[in-house]
């Protein structure tokens, strides 16, 4: 209602009853997106997207999801329980389906799957309705995270049940295959950069909107 009767008001006062749905379709978007805006989180398996996420939210002052755990609830079932019954196609699809969802929070770091962005519209859509953050760690570090705590590991189907070894090969592959759509993101942070304080002090300079 509150976007409908914004651009009644300006296509009465410029009288552009002939452009009046193109132009109500852009200015609802342009409401939309400053009402509604999020912060994607987006890296491999151990980058640090939960751990950081909270950090990060709470020096924002936002909320924080995961995007796992909103998924998780609408299928009732555990990722590595979906993955089984259901495939990854259905995984996937239902991954696409709980990220449109988060359209509906207000204010979140939100973190991602490993392979969100590199499903479908997903980088777009989140690049359109948001500011996403790629979390650049090594294939070094991304290892050593992952094998000194093996429960993580373990939730990660494409990871799980894997020796030191395997897991390497698996890692350097999946991060060869998805660095692509990790660079499409808006803003990019290396370990050393990513101190909560100053990703806000730097977000606050490259994106106001967050702070409005």
């Amino acid at each position: 209602m509150f976007c409908y009767t914004i651009t009644t008001i300006f296509a009465k006062c410029y009288k552009l009853s002939l452009f009046a749905p193109i132009f109500c379709v852009k200015a609802r978007k342009v409401i939309f997106f400053f009402i509604f805006m999020n912060i994607y989180l987006l890296g491999m398996p151990g980058s640090g997207k939960t751990t950081l996420g909270k950090r990060l939210a709470k020096a924002c002052g936002y909320a924080f999801a995961d995007l796992d755990t909103l998924l998780t609830q609408r299928e009732s079932l555990p990722i590595t329980e979906i993955f089984a019954r259901k495939g990854e196609a259905y995984f996937r699809q239902a991954e696409s389906d709980a990220l449109k969802h988060t359209l509906q929070l207000s204010r979140h770091v939100i973190a991602t799957g490993g392979g969100t962005p590199c499903f479908f519209d997903n980088l777009t859509w989140m690049n359109e309705h948001g500011v996403t953050l790629f979390l650049d760690v090594p294939l070094a570090e991304l290892l050593k995270r992952l094998t000194a705590h093996s429960e993580a590991q373990q939730k990660r189907p494409l990871v799980a049940n894997k020796s030191p070894e395997e897991l390497a090969e698996s890692l350097e592959a999946m991060r060869t295959q998805r660095l692509p759509f990790y660079e499409k993101a808006q803003f990019r942070f290396l370990p050393h950069e990513t101190h909560p304080e100053k990703m806000v002090s730097f977000l606050k300079e490259k994106a106001p909107q967050l702070f409005d």
